[in-house]
């Protein structure tokens, strides 16, 4: 959609929509969709692991914008295409292409030349090694320890470092595929799985329009558990019973989210349970979402990140940000709903610790961001990689700029708003401004004497948070603050803190809100008190060994150790290393500690350490 903005003599935000379909320009693809556009692709591929390729064609549908078009350009990087054909009226023929100059961050254009009457176009090619949106495990890096593992991770731009395609959010289409594995390995993809395929010849089919972020492929050796009639599990066998129970809430998190927000429409859900080096704590692959075995703590308080991937599944996936400028429609509105899910199946006090921590979180974002201009929700991205807009301005910005509407409008009719808004847009990729226009026409403009457009541009356009932001409270973190303080003050001893009840949460915030150098004395008490370094819950444990970074805490150095080298998750290790670096003996360890780990990162996670850690410690 092509928004016209028009400012009026009162300065007032005026958007109308132009009713045609042309696409908006991308500083992220080399594609051109307002000439030519994918509709549909079929992949025919076979996973080689000895050779860390896929190895076959992508065929692609294709819909003329431009009648008169005569090239498709498709996104890449680091592919090796080895020939292009193009499908006429009566049969498929050679045609020229050519692969233009990588370019820092986007890889390189390939342009196919389109005779008149060509529908599809079939690209053969080969992934290489290095591809950034893939990660080969070999079987010692696995749960099983047997066979060797395969998953992709498309988001931001990476799905064009294993398919040649239009690799831009706003173009949508469906998909078919064929993928070959060797015996022993199943293959599942963000589309309909057959659990009970397990012959190394897979087929799969996707009917629903996704953006190409969203294709995902994985190949393991995977078994099934189901949930429910409509959800269930895919792992590795040894962890496969663990993550069922950890997650068999999630049909009554579907259930709750459809009651308040519409249907669910893409069939199934399941969950894909990967090991411990994929780099995100979820990623919302349609019908599949992809989970990192991290959040597997064995009482379900850390199910909020099944809640944020499901939730994805309207925010996001059914309506989706046209570019990745305009993130924080996918992350903010998801993180907003994933509260509102927390509060249904969980309880408002825990959806009141968990707002408050992640508001913690983005004040901390805030504070520490170089650029204040970063701390807007619609930031610019141009010349830049657009995983540097995945922050908690995106996430929680946009998630307390939602709540402070429902605080305006009130929940009743909010959520009216945002299931309309849901439907009118679906299937669909929209921007702020069209997010604008939907929000004036049928949120603001029927409920006059509510509130203007203005505060509305003051969250998207301005720097941090506005001055009547929401600010979250939680009745069961009053007594912690209180005990802190005593404790702080010599008043109280460990012996005297019952903590045997408290949730994730609650420690989460005790650990988040000490002193930064509070000694190795304290450290100790605490770890002798709470055996925290052995803490088996991984989000505690990240919290723990922070501290124990700033506090040089040695006994810890073990397990911060072990933590770094078994898990990938960006969330949890960059932190870690980034505080280590702020000291000479923290960088060595860093150091140390990262030759070790590096070959089992994932490439994202492998980008982003190696700049942190070939920097010199600071001063």
């Amino acid at each position: 959609m092509r928004i016209r903005v028009i400012l009026s003599a009162l300065g007032m935000l005026l958007v109308t929509a132009v009713a045609n379909a042309d696409f908006q320009p991308d500083p992220h693809s080399f594609s051109q969709p307002d000439q030519v556009v994918i509709d549909h692709l079929m992949l025919d591929l076979e996973v080689d692991f000895d050779s860390q390729a896929l190895t076959g064609s992508v065929t692609l549908r294709l819909v003329r914008n431009q009648p008169d078009a005569q090239q498709l350009v498709l996104d890449t990087r680091d592919l090796l295409i080895h020939s292009a054909e193009v499908r006429t009226e009566h049969d498929w023929v050679k045609t020229q292409y050519w692969l233009g100059e990588p370019q820092q961050g986007l890889g390189a254009p390939l342009t196919v030349e389109l005779p008149a009457t060509a529908s599809q176009v079939r690209v053969r090619y080969s992934t290489q090694p290095q591809a950034s949106g893939l990660q080969w495990l070999n079987p010692v890096q696995t749960a099983g320890k047997q066979y060797p593992f395969l998953f992709s991770q498309s988001q931001a731009i990476h799905a064009r470092s294993w398919v040649p395609l239009q690799d831009t959010p706003q173009v949508r289409f469906t998909y078919a595929a064929k993928i070959r594995t060797a015996q022993g390995l199943k293959a599942v993809m963000s589309a309909e799985n057959d659990p009970d395929d397990q012959d190394g010849d897979y087929q799969f089919r996707m009917p629903q329009a996704i953006p190409s972020y969203l294709m995902a492929l994985a190949v393991g050796e995977l078994r099934f558990q189901p949930m429910s009639e409509r959800t269930g599990v895919y792992a590795e066998p040894s962890v496969l019973a663990a993550a069922a129970r950890e997650f068999d809430d999630t049909e009554a998190m579907m259930d709750a989210t459809e009651k308040r927000f519409g249907p669910y429409q893409w069939g199934r859900y399941d969950l894909l349970i990967l090991p411990p080096s994929f780099p995100f704590g979820g990623m919302e692959n349609p019908r599949l979402s992809f989970i990192t075995p991290t959040v597997i703590a064995g009482d379900k308080s850390l199910v909020s990140l099944i809640a944020h991937e499901l939730a994805h599944s309207w925010s996001g996936n059914l309506v989706t940000n046209a570019t990745w400028a305009d993130l924080w429609l996918n992350e903010g509105f998801t993180t907003y709903l994933e509260g509102r899910i927390v509060e249904d199946i969980y309880g408002k006090r825990r959806a009141n610790m968990e707002a408050v921590l992640g508001y913690q979180s983005l004040l901390e974002e805030i504070r520490t961001t170089e650029s204040s201009a970063d701390t807007r929700l619609a930031i610019e991205l141009d010349g830049r990689d657009p995983d540097d807009g995945f922050s908690d301005v995106a996430y929680e910005k946009g998630r307390w700029f939602l709540t402070w509407l429902e605080q305006q409008f009130g929940r009743e009719r909010f959520d009216a708003w945002l299931q309309g808004y849901f439907q009118r847009h679906q299937f669909q990729s929209i921007n702020t401004m069209g997010f604008l226009i939907d929000l004036r026409t049928h949120l603001l403009e029927p409920n006059p004497g509510v509130i203007g457009i203005h505060p509305v541009r003051m969250w998207i356009e301005g720097e941090g948070l506005p001055a009547d932001h929401p600010v979250p409270g939680s009745d069961a973190f009053e007594p912690i603050d209180a005990f802190r303080q005593q404790w702080l003050a010599g008043n109280s001893g460990l012996d005297q803190l019952d903590s045997t009840k408290w949730s994730t949460q609650e420690w989460l915030y005790f650990l988040n809100n000490l002193p930064i150098n509070i000694g190795a004395q304290r450290m100790a008490a605490l770890d002798k008190a709470f055996d925290l370094t052995r803490t088996g819950n991984n989000e505690i444990a990240h919290s723990w060994l922070k501290l124990a970074i700033q506090n040089d805490y040695q006994p810890a150095y073990a397990r911060l150790e072990q933590y770094l080298i078994k898990i990938g998750r960006r969330k949890l290790i960059v932190p870690l290393y980034e505080q280590l670096m702020k000291s000479e003996t923290g960088a060595e360890f860093a150091q140390k500690t990262y030759a070790l780990a590096r070959a089992g990162y994932h490439p994202l996670a492998q980008s982003t350490i190696d700049e942190i850690v070939n920097q010199p410690a600071a001063e």
